[in-house]
């Protein structure tokens, strides 16, 4: 039971904004494998940073987008993804107001998932713990499972916030078996402010959520820790040490 580690680069925000190139370098230093992106920096093309990510050993895992350019921008998202070798373009939403809003999304990433899916990209839906909302006594999250592809729309499934949305992340892995390629492993410290903690080092159930992404085969682990107590490349090497510990890092 092994998988590829990745870092969402959100994490290290501040320390990218000083030194992208150098702070990417860094992750690949401490062993992660990939990072999610965004577009390139300014003034550095797809090619270059492409190639920017190949010296330094990382894989570009997924484009993080939001609906406004994958609706109106998609070819522009497809071709960035297909120039640095992304197989996945993951969605995050904002919260939902009604469950009619829901169907009407889930339609748009169908149509959305089926244009990815002819350029051999795979649409992804990134969730946060308003998903967990109920409408009429469905999740909004259901609703959306219900109501798209899973051909088209698959998912990237955030534990912490599925716990912190009051659901079960493992309950929610065994729904989602072959739908689930990306697994955002993300602890959660004790407490009534139920803050962020470094993977392994919180009170989720990590080795039994891991065991169930294998199950549900996902391909990669990827660490994200919203708000650090210490600095970022200090939480991001716990959680990955903590990840090699549990045996499960390729």
């Amino acid at each position: 039971m092994t998988f590829a580690i990745g870092l969402q680069p959100w994490t290290i925000r501040a320390e990218l904004d000083i030194d992208f190139f150098g702070s990417l370098e860094k992750a690949a230093t401490i062993g992660y494998q990939g990072v999610e992106v965004g577009m390139p920096p300014s003034g550095t093309t797809p090619q270059e940073f492409k190639a920017h990510l190949d010296r330094i050993g990382l894989r570009a895992i997924s484009i993080h987008s939001g609906m406004d350019d994958l609706k109106n921008e998609l070819d522009s998202l497809l071709d960035y993804a297909t120039t640095i070798e992304s197989k996945y373009i993951a969605l995050s939403y904002t919260p939902f107001k009604s469950s009619q809003e829901i169907k009407d999304v889930a339609g748009q990433l169908n149509r959305i998932g089926d244009r990815c899916r002819e350029r051999g990209i795979q649409l992804l839906y990134h969730n946060h713990d308003w998903e967990f909302l109920d409408f009429n006594g469905t999740s909004a999250y259901d609703l959306l499972l219900q109501e798209t592809d899973p051909a088209l729309v698959q998912m990237e499934l955030d534990v912490y916030w599925v716990a912190k949305g009051g659901e079960d992340p493992i309950r929610y892995l065994r729904l989602l078996k072959g739908r689930c390629p990306l697994l955002h492993v993300k602890d959660m410290e004790p407490g009534e402010e139920r803050f962020f903690a470094e993977v392994g080092a919180g009170i989720l159930p990590m080795s039994q959520i891991i065991e169930a992404a294998a199950d549900a085969g996902t391909e990669w682990l990827i660490v994200e820790q919203d708000e650090c107590r210490r600095p970022p490349f200090d939480s991001i090497a716990t959680s990955f040490r903590n990840l090699k510990s549990m045996g499960v890092v390729v």
